[in-house]
C-alpha cells in the first residue's frame, strides 16, 4: 500500500481514541506510526512586559509543561503495547508557530491523520489542520469517529471542480479509489465550457480515473440555492459513501476564513471520513 508512514497529532487533554485509530490504520496498512504530542503555550495576559512580571502566567506555563510530560509518558506506555512500529515526539509551542511545526513534521509521512479527540480541541484542531494542509505538502485524513476502514472504502465521493486542489486530491487518493467498488465524481452546478470543465463536465477526470482501473460514475448536481457543502453531504448519504475526497481551500485561506467556503463548512460539520489535499 502507498501509506508507509502515518503522522498523528495528539493533544494533551484527550488522545486515547485518536491513538487507537492511528494504530489501527497503521496495522491495516503495515505502516509506521509517527506521533507528535502538542501543547499550546498559555498566552501572556496583556503583553510581553506584563508577562515577565506575571507569576501566575509563569506558573501556568510550568503546569502546561508538566501536563505535556505526563501525557507523553502515557502515550509512550500505550504505544509500547500496540503491534506497530512507532516513534514519539512532543512539542510545547506558541500558538502562532504551531501550524508550521506540525506541518514540518508531517512532511516526513505519507498521510497525516486527525481523529475525533483532536477535533474537539478547538484552537489546536485549527492549527493542526492548517499545518497539514498548508505546510506539509501531504494529504490529510480527518476521521470523525472509529472509521478503521477509511483506507478501504466501497464507495467514494470525489468532489470535483477542476481546480488544482481537486486535481491534487484525486491524484493522492488514486490507490484508495482504485480499490473501491464505485467512485462518484460529483460536480455541483457544472458549466459546459471550452475551458476548465470542458463541453461535458466531469468527462475528462472520469476518463483519467478509468485508465487507472477505477469504476467511475459522474454525478452532476444542481445546488438549487443550497450551500455546496450541504449538497455534497446529502449526496454522500444518498450514495452511501464511505469517504469524501476533495481539494482543500480552492480559494485563499484568508478568503475562506472571512467569507466561508466548502472546505471550512465540510470540516465544521464532518460526518464522514474526509480526505483532503491541496
Amino acid at each position: 500500500m502507498w501509506v508507509k508512514t502515518v503522522f498523528s497529532v495528539i493533544g494533551v487533554n484527550r488522545f486515547e481514541t485518536d491513538l487507537q485509530i492511528a494504530a489501527d490504520l497503521c496495522a491495516d496498512a503495515g505502516a509506521h506510526l509517527s506521533i507528535l504530542v502538542v501543547a499550546l503555550a498559555s498566552p501572556p495576559p496583556i503583553g510581553g512586559y506584563a508577562a515577565v512580571l506575571s507569576d501566575p502566567w509563569r506558573e501556568e506555563r510550568e503546569n502546561d509543561l508538566v501536563k505535556l510530560g505526563e501525557c507523553s509518558e502515557q502515550v509512550e506506555s500505550l504505544i509500547a503495547k500496540i503491534p506497530v512500529s512507532a516513534d514519539l515526539d512532543r512539542e510545547y509551542t506558541e500558538m502562532a508557530w504551531a501550524d508550521l511545526i506540525i506541518g514540518e513534521r508531517a512532511r516526513y509521512a505519507d498521510l497525516a491523520v486527525i481523529g475525533p479527540d483532536l477535533l474537539s480541541e478547538g484552537e489546536l484542531r485549527s492549527r493542526a489542520i492548517d499545518g497539514a494542509l498548508f505546510t506539509s505538502g501531504k494529504p490529510l485524513l480527518i476521521l470523525p469517529g472509529q472509521w478503521t476502514s477509511a483506507l478501504h472504502p466501497k464507495t467514494v465521493l470525489l468532489a470535483w471542480d477542476s481546480r488544482l486542489a481537486a486535481v491534487r486530491a484525486a491524484h493522492e487518493a488514486l490507490d484508495i479509489m482504485r480499490k473501491a467498488d464505485q467512485v462518484h465524481v460529483t460536480i455541483v452546478d457544472p458549466e459546459a465550457t471550452t475551458g476548465r470543465d470542458g463541453p461535458e463536465p466531469g468527462a475528462d477526470i472520469a476518463a483519467y480515473l478509468a485508465r487507472h482501473d477505477i469504476n467511475v460514475i459522474v454525478d452532476r448536481l444542481p445546488s438549487a440555492g443550497i450551500a455546496v457543502a450541504d449538497v455534497l453531504r446529502r449526496h454522500a448519504g444518498d450514495i452511501a459513501a464511505d469517504i469524501v475526497v476533495m481539494g482543500a481551500y480552492g480559494h485563499s485561506r484568508m478568503r475562506e476564513r472571512i467569507f466561508g467556503g466548502v472546505t471550512r463548512a465540510m470540516i465544521e460539520k464532518i460526518t464522514l471520513p474526509l480526505f483532503l489535499a491541496r
